[in-house]
């Protein structure tokens, strides 16, 4: 039988997923010499900590957490912020039995949009998701207040100077309603409120707005207000084409 060895972690890397602090800053708190690895100081941020070391900060022991990955078909009416003064409902009361870990939403969506929203504890791979350079792909179903002209379709596909830059989405189609008011939009930009703001440019109010698709991921059988944790091959899925 083969066993996995598990891979040694940076020990900034290790610290910054267990919540210490940023990656950024975990560099600056192992270079002043308040961390120790099995009993020694160590202010290299790149040295190997292994699975059983015992690591301290300032004599405090900092366990890595498992990673959790959990998929959320968001409904509306619910925000995404981690806390809120306002007390106003928020997906952590939706999937707050899943775990004790502190999750943290990838790819936020407002109050008013509903659809796919991945929560994890995973700080490395949330930041990769959010990152302009990999180019994770987001799939909406829009409804619009009257129907969609083919000029203005093509003005989308050709791309728009909006107050914030230039943006262009990948594809636009139709439903087969006939009404030309149902639209399936793909988009690379993770910029806030891209698709409400493509649309309010052009002249019309998104009545409706669902995102069916993330990096790949989809609904399946998931209902609105459903959640469920990733399996591990679509933890791999991400991983291997965030490598690319």
């Amino acid at each position: 039988m083969n066993i996995k060895q598990s891979i040694p972690d940076s020990l900034s890397k290790y610290l910054a997923q267990a919540g210490v602090a940023s990656r950024r800053k975990v560099v600056d708190i192992i270079k002043s010499k308040v961390v120790t690895v099995n009993g020694v100081m160590i202010n290299e941020p790149g040295f190997k900590v292994n699975s059983g070391d015992c690591v301290r900060v300032n004599e405090n022991i900092v366990r890595s957490e498992a990673k959790v990955y959990i998929l959320l078909n968001k409904p509306k009416n619910c925000i995404t912020t981690v806390s809120d003064d306002l007390g106003r409902h928020n997906v952590f009361n939706i999937v707050g039995d899943a775990t004790n870990a502190r999750m943290y939403p990838v790819g936020r969506l407002d109050r008013n949009t509903t659809g796919l929203l991945l929560l994890t504890n995973d700080g490395e791979l949330a930041l990769k998701l959010s990152h302009p350079r990999y180019e994770v792909e987001k799939i909406y179903h829009v409804q619009l207040d009257k129907p969609l002209i083919r000029a203005d379709m093509n003005k989308m596909l050709a791309g728009l100077q909006l107050e914030d830059g230039f943006i262009q989405v990948d594809e636009a189609h139709y439903f087969a309603d006939r009404s030309k008011q149902n639209l399936m939009v793909i988009i690379h930009s993770g910029k806030n409120r891209i698709i409400r703001r493509i649309f309010e440019h052009l002249g019309y109010d998104v009545r409706k707005l669902d995102r069916a698709g993330y990096a790949g991921l989809t609904k399946g059988k998931l209902e609105v207000g459903q959640w469920r944790y990733l399996a591990n091959s679509e933890v791999a899925f991400l991983k291997h084409r965030l490598q690319q």
